[in-house]
């Protein structure tokens, strides 16, 4: 037996090149690995949004050393980080695979579906994403299939091709922390810094005002983690909390006078938009039928149009930019300053429906803390009234009753400020024919069956909702209480994965021009008063109110009224004069109606941002 071993056993230096062979192999396929991972990923950026060139745009990451390295060193860290933690190449390729391709699928899918970026803050809604996805159609393209064949054969390999780890544990302690060092140390150094950020910038085929094609420039893994900076309070540039309190001082409350005091109804309307705002819809004798009713309820009213930072999704931003006046906001996490507070200081009742569920957004705490005393959802009201499920198809005639009722008993006891949300015409809208109606044909409007049915489908819940609106203000004009009326879309809606339909009717969505930028983030509004509010202001509430930013709502409202407001509303009107637009895309529009890239009153802008912080984070 031992004259065998003797002859089994390899000399010592054959042992030793064996296994620095080895250890070479290992990371190499290791590296490699990981560096697959970061590819795929890439391809699915590249492939994600269908305005884009994929090949162009993969081909941007291959000239671009620093993206491509900012997108690969996530992926090579995890599968050295969980090799050395389990000695097991197999749950490396593992703990590398699924958190980053997993990553770039959300952010292919929500593109695809929504034209909108996986963001850090995204994570949050981790809760609600089964509710924000259901009833969209993933499209299980080829590039879905070639990640399940890339997983299958990457976890094979690892398996057979690299069956040996390291075994000593002060090694794997070491390797280790030292991924964890830095993977820690690039997130803070490379991922969080912003001027990195735009050193990267890769414009040469996209449109640099769109957010979506700048997000995909980087690459996904890269922007992702980069949207990280979100995800907490960062005080603007210059501010000092003693400074901005000082400054917010010098501009006190105004007090609405006693025989002011109207009532106020505002409603937002789920993803609502004018499609007669579109040439080619507007020429459709069934379109127009259909918003002849708005238009009707335009001329009555001051009205216009909102610029608002989202397209397709994100409705809190609209909302609570209304109910708050915040160009830009965090996520609401204690009471909150709000206009809401200031009207309930006043002495105004103030209270809310959405027929849709409490946990959705965390309005039932937010709606509190930025100053509701009472709110209905389907868990406290709805749920008996109508089924959650329908009430994304039927339900504004709903709201409509109940908020005239809410009304006639509440009014008595005083002013009343209610702010409600609608739930109907939530995307996205059915492909397949709408029974009973058709508001759109392929032969008459020149479009696809596909599309004309997302139309017909659309259009189907938006004449609903018209009507809903119409009966409101019949309600409102027989109350002998003054109230004013707020309509307001929040959102462009969903038509097509990748917005096949809005590219089928020829929509200018060019962001560098005022017509492009207007027809993608565009929805109306309207500022309605009944007889007793006419007569209370001396006020007709007709004519144009004109297009600006979703925060300059309330402070319109406000004028009409003849009110002056809190006091951050009057440094908002000194904002408005120099830009009606404050948009997340750092984009303004100067007095004469240019669309620019800077604030035209840099210095008060800014101060004006300080002052914003102090009211959301240092107030109430």
């Amino acid at each position: 037996m031992k004259t065998l071993l003797r002859i089994t056993r390899l000399p010592p230096d054959t042992e030793e090149r064996y296994g620095l062979a080895h250890h070479i192999w290992m990371a190499a396929a290791l590296t490699g690995l990981g560096c697959c991972v970061g590819g795929l990923s890439l391809f699915f950026a590249a492939t994600a949004y269908v305005k884009l060139n994929s090949m162009d745009l993969l081909r941007s990451y291959l000239a671009n050393p620093l993206i491509l390295l900012l997108n690969l060193l996530p992926p090579v860290l995890l599968i050295w980080l969980f090799y050395f933690l389990s000695r097991r190449a197999w749950v490396g390729f593992l703990g590398s695979f699924l958190p980053i391709i997993g990553i770039a699928l959300v952010n292919y899918f929500k593109i695809r579906l929504r034209s909108d970026p996986f963001l850090a803050t995204d994570l949050r809604l981790a809760a609600e994403a089964k509710g924000i996805v259901g009833g969209y159609t993933l499209d299980f393209t080829w590039l879905v299939w070639f990640a399940l064949l890339c997983f299958g054969a990457g976890l094979a390999f690892a398996v057979f091709l690299m069956p040996r780890g390291l075994r000593g544990w002060r090694e794997r302690a070491f390797g280790g922390l030292s991924c964890l060092a830095l993977l820690a140390v690039a997130f803070v150094g490379l991922y969080l810094n912003p001027r990195l950020y735009a050193e990267t910038a890769n414009t040469r085929f996209i449109n640099p005002w769109s957010d979506v094609e700048v997000f995909l420039s980087k690459g996904c893994t890269y922007p992702f983690l980069h949207s990280f900076r979100d995800m907490f309070p960062m005080p603007p540039e210059g501010y000092d909390r003693a400074e901005a309190a000082a400054r917010l001082a010098e501009c006190p409350d105004s007090d609405i006078p006693q025989e002011q005091k109207v009532s106020v109804v505002g409603i937002m309307l789920e993803a609502f938009c004018d499609l007669t705002d579109f040439e080619a819809l507007s020429a459709q004798e069934g379109v127009r039928q259909v918003y002849q009713p708005w238009h009707w309820l335009e001329e009555q009213s001051v009205s216009g149009d909102l610029l608002t930072n989202i397209f397709a999704g994100g409705t809190v931003d609209t909302e609570w930019a209304f109910l708050t006046g915040f160009s830009t906001h965090q996520d609401f996490r204690s009471p909150t300053d709000s206009y809401v507070w200031y009207l309930r200081d006043q002495g105004y009742q103030t209270f809310g429906s959405h027929p849709g569920y409490g946990w959705f957004y965390n309005r039932q705490n937010v709606n509190e803390y930025l100053g509701f005393e009472e709110y209905w959802f389907t868990e406290n009201h709805y749920g008996a009234l109508v089924d959650p499920v329908n009430a994304v198809l039927d339900s504004d005639p709903v709201l409509v009753q109940e908020l005239l009722t809410q009304l006639e008993e509440r009014l008595p006891a005083g002013p009343c400020f209610s702010f409600s949300v609608s739930y109907q015409n939530h995307g996205p809208y059915a492909d397949t024919p709408l029974e009973g109606m058709e508001y759109l044909t392929p032969a008459g409007a020149d479009l696809s069956e596909e599309s004309c049915n997302i139309l017909n489908h659309y259009l189907d819940g938006v004449s609903r909702t018209i009507r809903s609106m119409v009966e409101l203000t019949q309600g409102l004009e027989e109350l002998e209480e003054p109230v004013v009326l707020v309509l307001f879309g929040d959102h462009k809606p969903w038509a097509g994965n990748g917005n096949s339909v809005y590219t089928e009717i020829g929509a200018n969505f060019d962001l560098s021009t005022l017509e492009g930028f207007s027809q993608y983030y565009g929805t109306p509004y309207l500022i309605w008063g009944n007889a007793a509010a006419r007569q209370a202001l001396g006020q007709d509430f007709q004519g144009e109110g004109g297009d600006f930013s979703p925060c300059f709502l309330m402070e319109e409202l406000f004028d009409l009224c003849g009110w002056e407001g809190p006091g951050f509303m009057k440094l908002s009107r000194q904002l408005r004069e120099s830009t009606p637009l404050v948009h997340a895309q750092n984009r303004y529009l100067t007095p004469d109606g240019a669309l620019t890239d800077q604030p035209p009153d840099r210095e008060f802008y800014q101060d004006y941002l300080r002052m914003q912080y102090y009211r959301e984070q240092e107030t109430r």
